[in-house]
């Protein structure tokens, strides 16, 4: 269908899904905002500032494969924002793989990002088709300032620090959660090692006195992007939000979910684990103020004879990833990926591009840049 508006967002009456239409319409880009509740999804629409001016459309639908197929059907793009991934993202995958539709999505969860990989990347590669998971904040600002370090030649060892003031959203919350449950890994000499799932550490956190608690965050998706890329051996990440009780609180759950949920059945693990997120956060917190939200994407990359530190500090992250799935959509309705089938944002569509974006959006600052050789 020729005048099919070429975009989809899935899951727009989500926090983050708003944000995402909010910028296809700072890019002009036409599209679908989409969910199994045309009613919410334009309930949330309507409070997007200037959607009057944009060209979409609100479109219930279905989530299943048959129903989500014939949505996507004449489009070129989909953005999907309903997870946790692991349980919803597979149907929306194959319905893009149909479809013959590039697909984005903003997961945190590591073996979704695996999964995706694994089952379904050279199905996307061999039709040209983007399959990138994993295009947020919370990992992609950090793939950016990983990858400004290795433009310093002889640098193989990542060390990743992500951190963000605020309160994840529901969405987000879930998602935490569920990767409580899931194996983590960082990468030794190009193989993949697990962390336990206590894992914290006390750290310094680039711009401030005060000290901050870490966790491993689920392995994040730079041990994954980066595997087999020939600049690097090793990868780490930690991270957190910078309110300590919260982080307390997540060490907390972490040894409760070691002692007292993973002796149980998957599918009991699951429900205890969405019984606790669900108390945790049930609502859509407030728009972010870019004054009190702030992220911090550090990372200290090494070799043999030669060290870099890039610090990005930046606003919004949620608004960041509204940006990063918007440009991604925008670029793709333009030009090919610069790397078809499975590839992370700056793999597909440049780090420096990238970081231009979100300086252009006013969301973070010039990196900071310190190279010894």
């Amino acid at each position: 269908m020729a005048d099919k508006r070429p975009v989809v967002v899935y899951g727009a009456n989500g926090y983050t899904g708003r944000l995402v239409c909010e910028y296809l319409r700072e890019y002009n880009v036409p599209f679908i905002a989409a969910g199994r509740d045309k009613a919410k999804v334009q309930a949330v629409l309507d409070k997007v500032p200037g959607i009057e001016t944009a060209d979409y459309e609100v479109v219930e639908v279905k989530h299943d494969v048959k129903a989500l197929t014939e949505l996507f059907k004449g489009a070129k793009v989909v953005s999907n924002m309903v997870g946790p991934f692991i349980k919803y993202g597979g149907e929306v995958v194959e319905a893009c793989l149909a479809a013959g539709c590039h697909y984005t999505d903003t997961t945190g969860e590591q073996d979704w990002v695996l999964h995706a990989q694994q089952t379904w990347g050279d199905a996307f590669a061999k039709k040209g088709l983007l399959l990138s998971p994993d295009l947020a904040q919370m990992y992609t600002t950090g793939e950016i300032a990983a990858n400004i370090c290795l433009e310093t030649p002889g640098l193989d060892t990542l060390d990743i620090l992500v951190f963000w003031k605020g309160f994840p959203t529901y969405a987000s919350t879930q998602t935490i959660f569920t990767i409580l449950k899931a194996n983590w890994y960082r990468l030794e000499q190009n193989k993949f090692v697990e962390w336990d799932v206590t894992t914290n550490y006390e750290v310094t956190v680039p711009g401030q006195h005060q000290g901050a608690i870490a966790v491993p965050w689920g392995g994040t998706a730079h041990p994954v992007w980066f595997k087999n890329d020939p600049r690097v051996a090793n990868c780490s990440v930690l991270g957190g939000v910078l309110q300590r009780e919260v982080m307390q609180g997540v060490v907390q759950t972490q040894h409760m979910v070691k002692e007292k949920i993973k002796p149980l059945p998957p599918d009991q693990q699951e429900k205890a684990l969405a019984d606790i997120a669900a108390t945790v956060q049930a609502a859509m917190p407030p728009r972010e103020n870019p004054r009190l939200n702030i992220s911090i994407d550090s990372v200290h990359a090494s070799g043999p004879l030669g060290r870099a530190h890039c610090v990005i500090h930046g606003n919004c992250n949620y608004k960041q990833t509204g940006v990063l799935q918007a440009y991604a959509a925008y670029s793709l309705l333009q030009a090919p990926p610069r790397r078809a089938g499975f590839a992370s944002g700056c793999q597909a569509f440049g780090h420096r591009e990238l970081l231009g974006q979100l300086r252009a959006f006013g969301l973070v600052s010039k990196p900071i840049l310190t190279v010894h050789d």
